[in-house]
């Protein structure tokens, strides 16, 4: 019999509750094989069910903007990053500043993909210098703010990027169990984090981050703000481009590529 066949009637047997009948069991091997797809198929459901869940979530959120006044232009402003995790040297002729939310989709998708491409082409070759700055979406994202704060809590120990990298990679359990896991297989002191993360130390940091970026014309996430660096005042910098939401490498590409052009 076809596999996928038997496949489907396995289903079917399943969700009408008769089980699977004995006359149809060629072999244990088979029974037991076509228990593991099934359980293969059930956690793929589940993560699409995540990941509907969070659209839902967004969908719902954007719902309620309707009506609200189109935000203005973006005019250029100045943006400190002293205090905010940085990677690339200080003196890259281009800066980038993410407002991120650990337990945003589009972030995430931003972090797995484009963000690599990024930190290859331009950070690693010194002609970027990128920074990250919290914006946990607390109304419709609970968790993270804790999740920022567990990330700036390892960056005391210089893994902030590393616990950046593993919380969007955590798309099952994300609570505080999971990052203190985290944390544990970077070994880190064990004690410092839990007291930095308990306390909530961190959470002034991230609250100051709100503030500003919601100040900058930050209303959702990721959005990110690109300029060129101040060589003279390396903790802050002219942003001239404003992006929001997440966009494939071509898009980041233009811009850097743009800003470093001799003006």
């Amino acid at each position: 019999m076809n596999k996928r066949l038997w496949v489907t009637i396995w289903v079917l047997a399943v969700l009408i509750g008769i089980g699977m009948p004995t006359v149809w069991a060629d072999s244990g091997e088979d029974v037991s094989a076509l228990k593991s797809e099934i359980e293969a198929l059930k956690q793929g459901q589940k993560s699409i069910q995540k990941d509907l869940k969070d659209i839902k979530t967004l969908l719902k959120a954007l719902a309620t903007r309707k009506g609200r006044p189109a935000q203005p232009p973006f005019k250029p402003s100045d943006i400190a990053i002293n205090g905010s995790p940085v990677m690339g040297q200080a003196d890259a002729p281009v800066t980038i500043v993410e407002f991120t939310d650990y337990q945003c989709p589009f972030c995430r998708r931003h972090a797995s993909g484009t963000f690599a491409q990024i930190k290859k082409d331009y950070v690693e070759t010194g002609k970027v210098r990128y920074v990250v700055r919290q914006f946990p979406l607390k109304a419709i994202h609970p968790k993270a703010m804790k999740a920022s704060e567990a990330s700036l809590c390892a960056g005391d120990q210089g893994k902030y990027w590393d616990m950046h990298n593993r919380i969007f990679h955590d798309t099952k359990t994300f609570n505080q169990e999971e990052w203190v896991r985290h944390a544990e297989a970077l070994g880190l002191d064990m004690g410092s984090f839990k007291d930095c993360l308990e306390s909530g130390k961190k959470a002034p940091q991230v609250e100051q981050d709100l503030k500003e970026g919601t100040a900058l014309g930050v209303r959702g996430t990721p959005g990110f703000f690109i300029g060129r660096t101040d060589p003279d005042n390396p903790n802050k910098f002219k942003a001239t481009e404003f992006m929001r939401g997440a966009f494939p490498y071509p898009r980041f590409q233009k811009v850097i590529e743009k800003l470093l052009k001799p003006s």
